[in-house]
């Protein structure tokens, strides 16, 4: 992974993470925050030997039991990781360079980490594809939240705005 040091950055690499409306240009332990979801999203940015950009892409989100009210059984906690992780692995092409990604997946006590790392040329192009892998995170992550479950945040924030973007009132 690369590290984030501001002065490391390439001037075209910080003029384009200023220009971009989901990556805060502030970066917060050596990575750039990503603003356009509740989950702990964040970009390393890094000069590559080859004259490409390299970003590091890194997204924390919660296991199921850290969301529900209440309990959940160890088999659907279990059950709801593999399926999250098989789910991940099957990113595609997301991304506009079409970059081949083979994401990580950790899990953590009640945190999953998801990791990828590309290399581009063009740094707007290059710190696009990186949010999508956010975005991407995020989808599936909602993608298998479980009905039945009272969730508290960031799920019900995510369901309403995925419902208002829809255009579903929920029934």
């Amino acid at each position: 992974m690369s590290d984030t040091d501001d002065s490391a950055v390439p001037g075209r690499v910080r003029r384009a993470v200023r220009d971009h409306d989901a990556v805060d240009d502030d970066p917060t332990d050596g990575a750039f925050p990503v603003t356009s979801t509740p989950f702990d999203g964040r970009i390393a940015v890094a000069q590559a030997d080859d004259g490409r950009i390299e970003f590091d892409v890194t997204v924390a989100v919660p296991t199921l039991s850290a969301v529900v009210e209440g309990e959940v059984a160890e088999v659907v906690e279990d059950g709801w990781y593999e399926t999250f992780e098989r789910r991940i692995a099957t990113i595609g092409d997301v991304t506009a360079a079409g970059h081949d990604l083979d994401p990580a997946v950790e899990r953590s006590g009640e945190a999953v980490t998801v990791t990828e790392s590309l290399r581009d040329l063009n740094e707007q192009r290059g710190l696009n594809d990186a949010v999508a892998v956010v975005d991407f995170v995020e989808g599936t992550y909602v993608q298998g939240v479980i009905p039945g479950y009272e969730y508290g945040e960031p799920v019900t924030g995510l369901i309403s705005r995925a419902r208002a973007t829809g255009g579903s009132d929920g029934y």
